[in-house]
């Protein structure tokens, strides 16, 4: 039903595994410019993606409740109909995984941009107690997981069950032999999808926190440089006074 635990496929380059939702390599970055280019870039594309997974949990929530009705109503959904319940299920699981390596790939950034700028490191965030990014994004992937684990726990299954793609798929077709294991399954995926739900909406507002905070920090990073470079362009042009002290005279090159 949902993997606990993103395992995503090693990204083909630091902006496609961000933009994805992967595990990004960003020390692997050519130099600082680039690092701050590509992390801008990418919270727009991974913005775009918790919004797509919000979507999509929504409708697989309502596609769960309309499944709960049929069982209600024929004890036991058909096989075809089953088979359309487990592609859903597995869709969800999908999409927790995918959150996850938001997460991930978000809080991999921050670590990142704090090791190589100080002024990253000391550039006030907004965010309460001295608490980094970083640290957000972990108490968040936590606060799923076990919000996750408790649904499942409920159902009598363990996380070790919808662990991947291929235990989840065997977990529901053995829960599929009877109305009371189908039952168990839509409940616990509607659970699950409503969170998602909730929770994409918190990672989404935390992107985009942290977003507006490395903005204002590249601004004002920029303008210092810009001001020093200023006060060296005129130290330089300024004009030398000649031996009697009279008119300047241009130097020379």
């Amino acid at each position: 039903m949902v993997s606990l635990a993103a395992a995503p496929a090693a990204p083909r380059s630091a902006f496609a595994g961000a933009a994805t939702g992967n595990a990004t390599e960003w020390t692997q970055l050519l130099n600082n410019g680039e690092l701050v280019s590509l992390v801008g870039k990418s919270t727009e594309q991974i913005n775009n993606q918790i919004t797509q997974i919000s979507q999509l949990a929504e409708q697989i929530q309502n596609q769960i409740r309309m499944y709960e009705n049929m069982v209600q109503n024929t004890a036991q959904l058909p096989f075809h109909t089953w088979s359309q319940v487990e592609n859903d299920l597995n869709r969800l699981r999908s999409l927790v995984a995918q959150g996850q390596g938001i997460a991930f790939s978000m809080s991999n950034a921050d670590d990142v941009l704090r090791q190589r700028f100080q002024s990253y490191a000391d550039f006030k965030s907004g965010l309460a107690g001295g608490e980094t990014f970083s640290s957000q994004y972990e108490n968040w992937s936590t606060t799923n997981r076990d919000t996750i684990a408790g649904a499942l726990k409920a159902a009598g299954l363990t996380s070790d069950q919808f662990s991947s793609e291929e235990s989840t798929m065997s977990q529901l077709r053995a829960m599929s032999e009877s109305a009371d294991g189908q039952m168990k399954a839509l409940q616990v995926g509607h659970e699950i999808a409503a969170e998602q739900v909730a929770q994409a909406q918190k990672l989404r507002a935390l992107v985009a926190q942290q977003t507006t905070m490395m903005g204002t920090w590249y601004q004002s990073e920029q303008a210092d440089k810009d001001l020093a470079q200023l006060r060296r362009e005129r130290f330089f042009n300024a004009g030398l006074p000649n031996a009697r002290g009279g008119q300047t005279l241009e130097p020379r090159w």
